[in-house]
């Protein structure tokens, strides 16, 4: 069995905060093995300072083109060109972008919401994984237990209304579980089915908190199959390689 719980009571995160000493205090319960924790970005990018002012942003000639053409903020289209790796489409406001992480999304992560100050935009964090490590590696020096740690982020899906929470960074957690090659109840043999394990908790916690809460963290419970003692590859794995991806 699963529980999924939102830890409230956090204050607003501000950079050099140790988020993880915050995140250890605001536990209801002591950590146990089988444990996760799913940490909105947004918290994360924060305390690592990956945020910027519009104010100090000077908008190149391409960016106020896409910004007159979008209605967008010329500033923030320059920050959202800074954090991309490619510009794969622009339509009806959205800038479809491959980040330098490899993630395609729409406006490269870059979101003005929950970002505190006025004319500010909170970016992805530089390395999502290392900073899963990182967070991972502190709570255990502070509570004795190694959680797993899932850093998410919301995305919109090809073909489907609405956004879902991914993982944009984990750490002991194996972030794909393979079942191709093993049978089905029937004894089929499974072919495609590569169960994204990460996005899943995402999405699960996700639904425990709400957007306008402040719970940017939510304890997962019951997962001791899943929870690995190394730190694993991260979510890069879960990155589809441009030569396999049919939408591009």
């Amino acid at each position: 069995m699963l529980s999924v719980t939102a830890l409230s009571g956090l204050p607003e995160i501000r950079a050099g905060d140790d988020l993880a000493a915050i995140v250890a205090a605001a536990l209801p319960v002591q950590l146990s093995a089988g444990d996760a924790l799913v940490i909105a970005h947004k918290v994360v990018s924060k305390a690592e300072g990956r945020t910027r002012a519009l104010g100090d942003v000077a908008p190149s000639a391409r960016a106020i083109e896409l910004a007159h053409a979008h209605d967008k903020d010329p500033r923030q289209v320059q920050v959202i060109l800074d954090e991309s790796r490619a510009l794969l489409r622009a339509e009806r406001g959205v800038l479809i972008c491959v980040t330098h992480h490899g993630f395609v999304c729409a406006n490269a992560g870059v979101d003005a919401s929950n970002a505190a100050a006025r004319d500010t935009v909170v970016l992805l964090p530089e390395d999502p994984d290392a900073s899963a490590r990182e967070l991972r590696t502190r709570i255990r020096q502070l509570t004795g237990i190694a959680p797993a740690v899932v850093i998410s982020d919301s995305f919109g899906r090809a073909w489907r209304n609405g956004q879902c929470d991914l993982a944009v960074g984990c750490a002991g957690l194996e972030p794909l579980e393979d079942w191709r090659g093993r049978t089905d109840a029937d004894g089929r043999e499974l072919r495609a089915t590569w169960i994204a394990v990460a996005d899943e908790l995402a999405a699960a916690a996700d639904l425990a908190r709400t957007k306008d809460g402040r719970q940017p963290v939510v304890l997962v419970r019951g997962l001791r199959r899943m929870v690995t003692e190394p730190d694993g590859p991260g979510a890069v794995a879960l990155i589809r390689p441009a030569a396999e991806d049919l939408f591009r």
